[in-house]
């Protein structure tokens, strides 16, 4: 099998537990193969959880979770130093903290201090931590996932511009419609059934089993040697201008708009919509790719004026004004 065809295979499996959230998997996806960090933002009970374990599940690697609280210290995310005595004498060992894992689901993030969402801070960017002086690598495969309730903020550390910019996409997780939520209810209760009868065994067969991390390292090759045309990289960039210079586009995105997107942003344009289009089967990327993955690249890189927070102008519609106003190559 193609790259393709087993990543395809891994959104069939990943289906098959994740009712009504096609779009999660396609982002989740698309950040797995752009190498870059998500932000997933739902209510309670939307499966955010579930979908990353569900990736986790169906993909060979090493999965941690972490619940973040008030209460969690930076050596609980990245280990610490340990004095172990032995015969010969003392010394000190590293511990590796549940950062070192290949997912890494980083749960309500925005429940713990600044101190430890800091401790994300180096991992995320630098793919390393730095503990006692020492540097420690981490897996070439890593991908870190945290999520974040969008209504209850009491106790809650909002995460600062400069964290926010280094995830790749911001993954909004709505509501199911109705005839899903019916497959949902009809799924779970499946489930609850074979374990109560005992019923489920481990996966042995060769179709069952977890794709290798062999398969996402080739489908990274692949998809760095997409075709982007230049007209479609001075597109990308002009939309991040727009979010910039917003008089020079729109009278009302200069008024929506206090602070446009970083180059982060430009960048991870360019990797989500050459992923967008490889698993879309073409070898060139088009203007459709980008305008699909925008939305979630903006959403959280622009910083909405009080006109527009008062007025009740919701990023998405930025991002949707910003689309609208920037001309097609």
């Amino acid at each position: 099998m193609t790259p393709r065809e087993q990543i395809e295979r891994l959104a069939a499996q990943m289906g098959e537990s994740i009712i009504g959230q096609r779009d999660v998997i396609d982002r989740l996806l698309i950040g797995l193969l752009a190498n870059g960090n998500l932000l997933l933002e739902g209510l309670p009970g939307l499966a955010k959880t579930r979908a990353v374990k569900a990736l986790a599940k169906n993909l060979e690697c090493d999965y941690a979770r972490i619940q973040f609280t008030p209460d969690l210290l930076p050596a609980d995310v990245t280990g610490t130093e340990m004095y172990f005595q032995s015969e010969g004498g003392g010394q000190f060992k590293f511990q590796p903290g549940p950062i070192f894992a290949n997912l890494v689901l980083a749960d309500e993030i925005n429940r713990a201090p600044a101190k430890v969402q800091a401790a994300l801070l180096e991992a995320m960017e630098e793919r390393q931590v730095t503990v006692a002086g020492t540097t420690h690598k981490m897996a070439p495969l890593f991908m870190v996932l945290a999520t974040q309730n969008p209504v209850e903020q009491e106790g809650t550390y909002p995460l600062p511009e400069a964290q926010m910019d280094r995830f790749l996409m911001h993954v909004r997780i709505d509501y199911p419609p109705l005839e899903d939520e019916v497959k949902v209810i009809r799924l779970v209760r499946a489930e609850e059934q074979a374990a109560l009868a005992d019923t489920q065994s481990e996966k042995t067969s060769n179709a069952d089993a977890p794709m290798s991390q062999e398969v996402v390292f080739a489908a990274r090759r692949e998809i760095a040697t997409l075709h982007c045309a230049e007209a479609m990289e001075t597109y990308m960039a002009t939309i991040v201008q727009a979010t910039r210079t917003p008089a020079d586009f729109d009278g009302d995105l200069a008024k929506w708009i206090d602070i446009g997107a970083s180059p982060r942003a430009s960048l991870a344009l360019d990797r989500c919509a050459r992923v967008h289009a490889w698993l879309a089967g073409r070898d060139y990327v088009d203007p459709e790719d980008v305008r699909a993955i925008a939305p979630d690249v903006l959403r959280h890189r622009l910083a909405l004026s009080y006109e527009a927070q008062g007025s009740g102008v919701s990023a998405d519609q930025v991002s949707a004004r910003v689309l609208s106003v920037v001309a097609l190559p």
